[in-house]
């Protein structure tokens, strides 16, 4: 669910994959004997090849007649390449962890049934759209977390994770009294650089009136808003006052990673798939907690994934169906889901052992925030439900974030955002 920008020549690329399969791809074609469905997918380290091809055989094992046809997008952002391929004819059948609200509206794709849903998930409406649910709620994230090198912050006498902001801050200027950098940023993708604002905001805006998202639709509120406006200014703060490694701007997130676990920089904040990389061999020197509020409350920003979208175009919708369905209860699948990209299950009556997984003790802490009982609101900018950003200000959001890293102009950023939303909503 890392979202970058496509280039064109990416997107050309593509298509021209799938010179001759626009039949297939707008609703299916007769397989010898079958039906033959398009089902979008998406590469990453965790996520490799190998796993999307068994995923999909073992899905078409339940489901007889069927074949499946995989396309890979060009970038992790699926919304956007979706968008290509609809313009062309060749919308696919099945689209894995897309944004339902980009294509629902539109008329494209097919809600589950609501019993089927009811029936297996923690959160039957985590991730439903004007009462709808057109991915299934299979996992959840928190965006972000601040993750935390524990030998570090021993070494600079610092001997509780913060609770506050000034406690937070406090901590930054021990670490740099101890001649450590403080906080990691993948400043060079504009995704991760703009974790900190997306904590911020979450805790503090978010954490304090749960349905701004929904307010800002309907114009009540603004990013101009002196409450907004004062959170991201603590962003500029922690900017000025040296927290991020120098260059931060310039460094990409497969090297923020890199960076963080090999103990250059002391915390980083980053959804909580970077579970999925801390290192075996030292897991316990790492640790977790949340964006600090200036009050000490605990603001847990949440997003509720999910597996696969079915086109309301396609062919065969009972086939559609039944493989979408396989695919999302398949356990093998949450397996290589919750080890390799750190997913947070959300399978009804089920704990992590059922799973058969091996995971780090901070994966069980981390994730002991979704199952306990706490303040859980959209983390900003990247739920899938009502509370999701109009079509492109994700974009617009991230452009902000790394503008915002060597200009204090936060009015004009967020008059820019102001004006991006109104322009897409109307």
């Amino acid at each position: 669910m890392r979202h970058t920008r496509l280039t064109a020549a990416c997107i050309a690329a593509g298509l021209a994959l799938l010179t001759g399969c626009s039949a297939a791809s707008t609703g299916g074609s007769a397989a010898a004997g079958g039906t033959t469905l398009t089902y979008l997918t998406f590469e990453t380290p965790s996520l490799t090849a190998s796993f999307w091809d068994t995923s999909i055989a073992n899905g078409e094992k339940k489901v007889p007649g069927l074949t499946i046809k995989k396309i890979v997008a060009p970038s992790t952002d699926r919304d956007a390449y979706a968008k290509q391929l609809q313009a062309s004819g060749q919308f696919p059948d099945l689209l894995q962890s897309i944004t339902p609200s980009t294509f629902a509206t539109a008329g494209l794709l097919k809600p589950y049934d609501q019993n089927w849903v009811n029936a297996n998930f923690m959160l039957p409406m985590g991730n439903a759209y004007k009462g709808k649910v057109y991915i299934p709620p299979t996992n959840s994230q928190i965006i972000p977390m601040v993750f935390y090198n524990k030998k570090m912050f021993a070494k600079a006498g610092i001997t509780a994770v913060p609770k506050t902001w000034a406690d937070f801050m406090a901590v930054n200027a021990k670490l740099k009294a101890a001649g450590m950098t403080p906080i990691e940023l993948g400043g060079g993708d504009p995704f991760a650089a703009s974790m900190p604002l997306v904590g911020i905001l979450s805790a503090d805006v978010l954490g304090k009136d749960p349905n701004w998202l929904q307010e800002r639709y309907a114009g009540k509120v603004h990013f101009t808003d002196a409450n907004v406006e004062a959170a991201v200014a603590k962003y500029r703060t922690m900017v000025k006052n040296g927290d991020f490694e120098d260059g931060a701007l310039g460094v990409k997130y497969a090297d923020s990673i890199t960076n963080f676990t090999s103990g250059k920089t002391a915390m980083y904040m980053m959804g909580s798939w970077f579970l999925g990389s801390v290192p075996k061999a030292n897991a316990d020197d790492f640790g977790s907690f949340m964006t600090p509020t200036d009050d000490g409350s605990l603001v847990v920003p949440f997003a509720v994934g999910g597996s696969m979208a079915i086109s309301a175009k396609t062919a065969d919708p009972a086939k559609a169906t039944a493989f979408a369905e396989a695919w999302s209860l398949d356990p093998a699948n949450y397996k290589t889901l919750i080890e390799g990209d750190g997913a947070f299950p959300m399978l009804k009556g089920k704990t992590l052992a059922d799973y058969n997984v091996n995971v780090t003790q901070v994966f069980k802490d981390s994730y002991s925030y979704v199952t306990d009982q706490n303040t859980k609101v959209s983390a900003f900018g990247w739920a899938t439900n009502d509370d999701s950003m109009p079509s492109g200000l994700n974009d617009a959001f991230y452009a902000a974030s790394q503008a915002l890293f060597t200009s204090d102009d936060v009015n004009g950023q967020m008059a820019k955002l102001d004006a991006a939303w109104d322009a897409a909503t109307k």
